[in-house]
Order: C-alpha cells, then structure tokens, then sequence
C-alpha cells in the first residue's frame, strides 16, 4: 500500500469517528452480584431489576465524611423510594463488622438496605475506592451516573446535588447530563 492510500485511509476514519458515525460504545454494565444484609440475609443486584433505578452507595461507620453524609443519604432513601428507586449501601471496609454496621443504621436511622462486603470483592468490581461513592444502574444494570451524592462535606455549601438531579433526570426519562463526578471521602479500607 502507498504512502498516499494509507493516508487516505486514515482520513476516512478519522471523519467517521469525528461525525458520530463510528459505532458507539457499549454501555458500562456492573455484574450481578450477592452480598448478605447486616442481619445476613443475602441480597441481589437482580432482585431489583423491577426498580427504575438503583442507587449504590459505598459507604462506611468510621469514615467522618461518610457520617457527614448519613442524614443526606437517609433523606435520598425517603425522597425516591416510593418513585421506584431502590437505594443500596455497601460497607467493604475490612475493619467494620457486621455488628458495628447494624448498630451504626440504627443509631443513625438508616433504614435503606445495607450490604457487608466482605473481602471488598464487589466494591473492586465497581472501582469503588473512597465513601461515599455512589453509582446509579438502570434496571438492565448499566451505569448511568458515577461519583459523588453533592459537591460539598458542609451541607450548608452545597451547590449542585449531583446525584439527585441525575437520578431525576433517569425518573424523567432522560439521559444523565453529567455521568461522571469526583467522589471524595475516606479511602475504602481493603484486604491486601
């Protein structure tokens, strides 16, 4: 091939993929996955693909940024769970037990489920690695939004509620307008 066809090539790509006429990337899915509740019963990610979405929230008893967030989290769960949201928090930190989570909900008035992953295996499936750190999957469990709940630790400075307005705008039938935040918090404490 010459110098010139090869270039001529590389021209014809690069205008496909720079109109939108390349063939799009496929959607980012999570995995089904099981993990017991802090009363051990086990829970699915496929139990749920009746909801119209699914918020999963890492989350943590320690974390003083996580605890910062309790109150906003609970307040998610009571605002979107009669619109057919189904919120899901999972503690993968190796030092918080089972024992220490059901009494830090209760303390805290979580009434959301709140999952115990042991050995951080799902929260390296998802790339989780600070709490909080939430994702939203539709019902067919692709990745709609990635990061953090709003923009600030004070709730008195928040700014942009991140994770609600992308959850309203999947509730409105949407598509999310910004898919990706940076989540801060406490680093998820994980088995070597």
């Amino acid at each position: 091939m010459s110098l010139r066809a090869l270039f001529s090539l590389i021209a014809v790509a690069a205008a496909l993929i720079f109109s939108g006429s390349a063939p799009a990337a496929e959607p980012v899915k999570a995995g089904d996955f099981t993990l017991p509740d802090y009363n051990g019963t086990p829970h699915s990610l496929s139990e749920y693909n009746n909801a119209k979405a699914i918020v999963v929230m890492f989350i943590a008893t320690q974390c003083p940024v996580s605890n910062g967030y309790n109150g906003r989290m609970e307040a998610l769960y009571a605002d979107y769970k009669d619109k057919g949201v189904v919120i899901l928090g999972i503690n993968s930190n190796k030092s918080e037990t089972i024992d220490e989570i059901k009494s830090h909900a209760k303390e805290h008035g979580l009434e959301f489920t709140i999952l115990k992953d042991t050995g951080n295996v799902v929260a390296d499936r998802f790339g989780a690695s600070v709490t909080p750190e939430t994702y939203i999957l539709s019902p067919s469990h692709e990745i709609l939004y990635h990061g953090r709940i709003d923009d600030s630790r004070r709730e008195s400075e928040v700014s942009s509620r991140d994770l609600r307005t992308a959850l309203d705008e999947v509730l409105a039938g949407k598509t999310v307008s910004v898919k990706e935040t940076r989540a801060f918090g406490c680093t998820i404490k994980k088995v070597d």
